[in-house]
């Protein structure tokens, strides 16, 4: 069986969930984990989704807060919406939520960031191209998970939601000291992956390929052309090489992973993951601004 035949047959209106977890978990394991964390990048330089991420201290220990972020969602996409661990995982995250006050529109964003980055990361980086039904699915997926989370008003089409992230990121994008503490503690994380004498480089390797808008929203030098045409043309040769690989024949889990240093393998208890804030909400929102309730990921 060829790689691109995985969601052959199945239907993007009622099979979204397999086709997404065989897109995260076989085809694009790697591409969605990058694509997902430069999303989160995205989300920082939006001021109010920065600052309160900063003023929540979630971030003093940066590697719990990317475990927990990338467990509690990967229990919707390994075992589906009605499954016991990922109904906890929603809980779990909407609890945590519920400490802060965040608007709709914050969360209807960063949503939005979770089907467009990775797409157009693909369409950029990807050994082959999404389907047009993969694409149809991923918005289903995400429209569950949103309808889960309570967030209202969510676009109906990958078109929607594009037209959406770019309006809201022209609108809200801006330097903010909070949203740029969080980026530098995150970007220090996914240096740590790689070996020591590597990680200035990956540093350097990941400001490559931000976009202008991010670049400047988060203060960062603007690379030079030479470090974009380097990036570029790193990620196409390995589409290349990643393109003649064999199917994957193990699902790609983040909890089998080493780059999940918080807990044992094979001991997370879902209930447990996260944090358990107390007290007054943080409010973040305009008073005007309508209902409030959990966005999209773990903060």
């Amino acid at each position: 069986m060829f790689r691109w035949d995985r969601n052959r047959g199945l239907d993007p209106q009622t099979d979204f969930e397999q086709i997404y977890r065989n897109l995260a978990t076989y085809d694009f394991p790697w591409d969605f984990n990058q694509s997902l964390s430069f999303a989160l990048f995205r989300t920082y330089a939006v001021p109010s989704v920065g600052a309160l991420l900063d003023d929540s201290g979630g971030f003093d220990d940066t590697q719990k807060r990317y475990d927990d972020t990338v467990l509690l969602l990967e229990q919707p996409l390994v075992g589906g919406f009605a499954d016991g661990d990922a109904k906890a995982a929603i809980r779990r995250i909407n609890q945590m939520h519920r400490a802060y006050d965040i608007s709709n529109d914050d969360m209807r964003y960063v949503l939005a960031t979770f089907v467009v980055v990775p797409k157009r990361w693909i369409d950029d980086y990807g050994w082959r191209a999404m389907t047009y039904d993969e694409v149809v699915a991923s918005v289903h997926y995400y429209r569950t998970l949103g309808r889960h989370m309570n967030i209202k008003d969510i676009p109906e089409t990958y078109e929607e939601f594009a037209a959406f992230m770019d309006d809201y990121e022209a609108e809200h994008f801006s330097y903010d000291a909070g949203g740029r503490r969080v980026a530098d503690t995150t970007l220090e994380l996914l240096s740590s992956f790689y070996p020591r004498f590597a990680r200035p480089g990956v540093r350097w390797f990941s400001r490559s390929l931000m976009d202008p808008p991010l670049i400047a929203a988060l203060g960062y030098k603007e690379p030079s052309n030479l470090a974009r045409s380097v990036g570029r043309a790193a990620m196409a040769t390995r589409a290349g090489f990643v393109r003649m690989l064999p199917p994957r024949l193990r699902a790609k889990r983040f909890e089998r992973s080493s780059r999940m240093k918080t807990y044992r393998k094979g001991a997370v208890v879902v209930e447990q993951l996260g944090t358990f804030p107390g007290g007054c909400p943080v409010s973040r929102a305009n008073s005007d601004d309508g209902d409030r309730t959990a966005p999209a990921v773990a903060r």
